[in-house]
């Protein structure tokens, strides 16, 4: 009774991932001459648009969801109070987000990539710069637009900075480069600046990302910036990709799906193939609705939205979500493209995964808390208010496999049963099949192949939701930290109350099987108890592969020399300028005087230091 978190799990998150999918070239527009972009090579597409063998699985799957849901809540087949009311509680919850994300699929038909699209594609860089796209400007509506481009660090290895900044250096079409560099690096600062780019150093750490962002933007002044984690690597057309969509002046960001390359290790493919549903058909889904949202990396902002609500949002770790519903509340349009403009890089540890899923649920259930989609305060169409309630209360589905683990045990302890005893074994079966069987279909359908991982993080992750839910309850702060910077503590002491809960199945599950044999009748509780041992024990098993690997790593590579400290300052170091490669804008124009984004940046800009 599990199994369906796997699949609405993976399909409504704010969790983050892009999976396999087939190789395409997006189309351009036709036109008698040369074309000024020519087709982008090697990106990698997800479609967004359900097949017809997916639509007919999504109508079955909702068909299955409807008939388990009148099977449950048929009053002759309640049994004893508790249990029942913990798998009504639970499975309500998975029903209606199941409901919700198979609705959301079915939107998803609408390609945002219309013919203005494509003309402003065609259009983009000026004629003269044909066969020198790196260094053409962008021009949108008949006007050239700066863009920036920001790469956010915080202690990341300095490899992985590397690879990011060349790539986003390389993109197509003129742009300034900037390393934000809240882990305050010499070792970053010298990279940046012999690699090309600028640096920029921030007195304090305040408001994370979000703080580090607008403080930039206090020293950037482009009309669009784009934002990449610094682990992942953005395709050269990434921006060719997104900025035509900018020809719309209601369009505050353009989301473009994470993928990774790195699903080596059980946490790193459950976390990355959890998320595959999501950017395949969730996220197109929600352009329909206007209600598509920021994931924090490989999107592109205009500087006017952003200034419109008064900056990045900072009073939360999870500001991507934040901000794009206050961007939609002020009336901004989002978009979504399915195509991978940038590979990053999943959380490999135990470590890193629960850091990162507590981080996102927290901000998933601050939404829930304190700002509720649904209030009529609330200046969102009905369909963005649906959206958002949906993405602000799913990691509750998290929380569900626990109430699901404790119900067999009843039954194999106290002889309470969720539903009565007229209930047959194979009844039961019908309709739970139903329900989980073709939702297990759907995903198999999505992913290609049944991913065992998925189904065990899906499981064993309930005891971050708790402490998420607790932590926003009684206001406690959550520190943020890098995905890609978690390293170094064993994972047992992430991994406490899952062990407990695999003790306890266990000794339950010899107790089940004992009795059973003794009745010499086998039981749905035992089976279900049993397996649910089995998943735990594989979770377990690969915490140990994790610690083994980690003991490992510590016994043989070198201990780092301590770091000389760096007094707090701001640094802004920006790349000598080679006038061979300089050019001058395509015609005068007049910079715009924009107010600073927030406050703090204004005094921390004052401070700066040009090195």
């Amino acid at each position: 009774m599990l199994s369906n978190t796997r699949f609405a799990r993976s399909a409504n998150g704010i969790d983050h991932f892009g999976g396999t999918v087939a190789h395409t070239t997006p189309a351009t527009v036709a036109s008698p001459s040369s074309p000024a972009v020519p087709p982008s090579a090697g990106i990698t597409s997800r479609g967004g648009t359900p097949s017809p063998v997916h639509t007919l699985i999504v109508l079955l799957s909702t068909l299955g969801v409807l008939v388990y849901s009148a099977f449950l809540l048929n009053p002759q087949h309640r049994g004893d109070v508790i249990p029942y009311v913990m798998v009504l509680t639970a499975e309500s919850i998975l029903v209606f987000h199941a409901l919700l994300a198979m609705w959301t699929i079915l939107a998803g038909s609408n390609n945002p990539r219309d013919f203005t699209y494509y003309l402003a594609q065609n259009n983009l860089f000026p004629k003269d710069f044909r066969g020198h796209a790196k260094r053409a400007p962008f021009i949108i509506n008949g006007r050239e637009h700066i863009v920036d481009v920001f790469i956010t660090t915080y202690g990341e290895d300095l490899g992985v900075i590397k690879k990011t900044v060349k790539a986003a250096l390389a993109m197509r079409g003129r742009h300034n480069t900037w390393v934000l560099d809240d882990g305050k690096s010499d070792e970053v600062r010298d990279l940046a600046t012999t690699l090309g780019a600028r640096y920029v150093r921030r007195l304090s750490s305040g408001g994370a990302k979000a703080g580090n962002v607008n403080h930039a933007l206090t020293l950037a002044k482009g009309d669009l910036f784009a934002i990449f984690d610094a682990d992942f690597v953005p395709h050269r057309d990434f921006l060719v990709e997104t900025v035509p969509f900018f020809v719309d002046s209601k369009v505050a960001f353009v989301q473009t799906p994470q993928s990774y390359g790195n699903l080596h290790t059980v946490v790193a493919r459950g976390a990355g193939y959890m998320q595959t549903v999501f950017y395949r058909f969730i996220q197109p889904g929600r352009n329909r609705f206007n209600a598509a949202f920021c994931v924090g990396t490989n999107v592109v902002f205009r500087r006017a939205a952003i200034d419109d609500v008064d900056g990045m949002y900072t009073d939360s770790k999870s500001e991507d979500v934040w901000t794009s519903l206050r961007l939609h509340e002020r009336g901004w349009r989002s978009v979504f493209i399915p195509d991978v403009l940038a590979v990053g890089e999943a959380p490999e540890t135990i470590e890193a995964y629960s850091k990162q899923q507590l981080r996102w649920a927290t901000g998933g259930f601050e939404i829930m808390l304190t700002h509720n989609p649904l209030s009529r305060r609330r200046n969102l169409t009905m369909d963005q208010r649906i959206q958002y309630f949906v993405t602000a209360t799913f990691y509750l589905t998290g929380i569900c496999p626990l109430l699901l683990l404790l119900v067999p045990s009843l039954e194999i302890y106290f002889d309470m049963r969720p539903m009565t005893v007229s209930v047959s074994v194979l009844t039961w079966f019908l309709f739970y099949a139903g329900f989980y069987v073709m939702q297990i279909l759907l995903a198999f359908y999505t992913l290609g192949s049944f991913r065992w991982e998925t189904l065990t993080l899906a499981m064993v992750s309930f005891p971050i939701y708790v402490k998420a839910l607790f932590n926003v309850f009684t206001g406690r702060d959550v520190g943020w930290q890098a995905t890609g910077t978690a390293r170094g503590n064993s994972p047992y002491n992430f991994v406490v109350p899952q062990m407990l809960f695999f003790l306890f199945l266990s000794l339950t599950s010899v107790v089940a099987v004992y009795r059973d044999i003794t009745n010499g009748v086998a039981t749905l509780a035992m089976a279900w108890n049993v397996t649910n041992t089995l998943i735990l024990g594989a979770f377990i098993i690969s915490v140990a592969r994790d610690a083994r690997l980690l003991r490992r790593g510590v016994a043989t590579a070198p201990a780092p020399a301590p770091a000389a400290p760096v007094p707090p300052r701001t640094v802004v170091a920006r790349p000598v300028q080679d006038p061979r490669t300089f050019f001058p804008p395509v015609a005068p124009a007049p910079t715009p005087v924009r107010e600073p984004v927030a406050a703090m940046a204004r005094t921390s800009s004052s401070k700066e230091a040009m090195l």
